[in-house]
């Protein structure tokens, strides 16, 4: 089977290399891609937001089957289009993508299917929201309803900062994304994800991790796509994880179904672990960036016979092994970021942090320039390793981290430390 995967980031290497090592799969092909990608298929410079081109570009090719990593095309109805021309594709349709798409709509289904989640109202006037932010009291959390590439939620600790977020979104600093606000109320707990593999009836359990938003150690600094990330996160006990399934996840594919929009692909729950128990953050309607980059290395089952399976409704009876091994990677970013960043700077040493054992280096934002590679991008590198424990994982990540030589560069230095803590006891 000839497959064609659509990204160009990290996650999208990670997943281009598990695609790629499926039995399942005779060619890859990846758009755009990237130069880490480009070791396990062929990128193919197509214009994702083109969906008459990437149907024809299917055709062409015989592609039989379609992998979206990015959040964009599938609120775009990128699955929806592929699937009417007879080209089956892996995601959520444009309708179910908006539990990721809009915030309002997956707080509406919480209230509508009793799933736990922070007590909330919807604005789309500023000084009505402020009004209510004032009668409410902080901290506070405040949402752009739509798409804002990760920079659409502010958790405000003054009334001077929520009402400063709200003139920004609905004063249009977010574009579209921000017409709309979701004021939510401050969870207090340990946050964590959980990954389901959901087919529009059912769904499995498809890992856990732990992310680092903050820019610098000690989560410091303004919010990030990810600096960081391990998997399994141990906060997340078996018997929460079977909690999350039966109080959120299965409600969810419930109420979609019940919709008439029922969930097919990743369904990627962002908790917050309260003393009352799990309580939804947000959804994203995809896998993780970067959160693939530790969840993929311990699949030890064929990822394309997985997301086959949730394409055709048959999840049920199967089931997922993964490795007994700990993952963790170490994003490395373009100084400035996550504001402004110069393009261009080389990066040497990625083949020496490389034949370290257990190491996989993840292009992010890069770019082939002849035999060079230059970053193109504010995350670049997802530098990831395997142990035994998170402790170990994180010690072998950062030594592949010295050995890539990049001034222009930098990373946080604690990625693991709240599950490193836990590991001493």
């Amino acid at each position: 089977m000839k497959i064609l995967l659509i990204g160009s980031g990290g996650r999208e290497h990670a997943l281009a290399r598990s695609l790629a090592a499926s039995p399942s799969c005779d060619a890859l092909f990846i758009a755009p891609g990237n130069p880490g990608t480009a070791r396990h298929g062929t990128n193919v410079a197509l214009d994702v937001a083109d969906h008459q081109a990437v149907i024809d570009f299917c055709r062409v090719m015989q592609v039989g089957f379609v992998v979206v990593g990015p959040e964009a095309p599938l609120v775009a109805g990128l699955v929806d289009d592929l699937t009417t021309a007879g080209i089956k594709a892996f995601g959520p349709s444009r309708a179910a993508a908006q539990l990721e798409g809009s915030k309002a709509f997956t707080k509406d289904l919480c209230a509508e299917f009793n799933i736990p989640t922070a007590a909330y109202r919807r604005f789309t006037d500023a000084e009505a929201a402020k009004t209510y932010i004032r009668n409410y009291g902080v901290p506070i959390v405040v949402k752009a309803d739509g798409l804002a590439a990760g920079k659409g939620v502010v958790v405000a600790t003054s009334f001077e900062e929520a009402e400063a977020a709200i003139d920004m979104m609905i004063g249009g600093g977010l574009g579209a994304a921000g017409a709309e606000v979701v004021i939510e109320a401050y969870l207090e707990g340990e946050e964590a994800s959980f990954f389901a593999l959901c087919d529009g009836e059912t769904a499995i359990p498809f890992g856990t991790a732990q992310d680092h938003k903050r820019v610098f150690d000690g989560d410091k600094g303004p919010n990030t796509g990810g600096m960081g990330a391990y998997s399994p996160a141990a906060v997340l006990t078996p018997e929460l994880q079977a909690r999350v399934m039966r109080e959120i996840i299965e409600p969810t594919l419930a109420g979609m179904r019940a919709r008439g929009t029922p969930y097919t692909g990743i369904l990627y729950a962002g908790l917050m672990l309260t003393t009352d128990g799990p309580q939804l953050i947000e959804y994203n309607a995809r896998l993780g960036d970067p959160e693939t980059q530790v969840l993929l290395p311990r699949l030890q089952s064929d990822l394309v016979t997985a997301l086959l399976a949730a394409c055709d409704g048959a999840l049920n009876g199967l089931s997922l092994h993964w490795s007994d091994k700990a993952a963790l990677t170490v994003v490395m970013a373009a100084k400035g970021y996550p504001g402004a960043v110069e393009k261009g700077s080389e990066i040497k040493g990625i083949g020496r942090a490389e034949e370290l054992e257990n190491v996989i280096v993840f292009h992010a934002g890069t770019k082939q320039d002849a035999e060079r590679i230059l970053a193109n991008g504010g995350r670049v590198l997802n530098v990831t390793a395997l142990g035994t424990t998170i402790s170990e994982a994180k010690a072998r990540a950062y030594e592949a981290v010295s050995k890539i030589d990049w001034p222009e560069g930098f990373c946080r230095g604690d990625i693991g430390w709240r599950s490193v803590e836990r590991e001493r006891g």
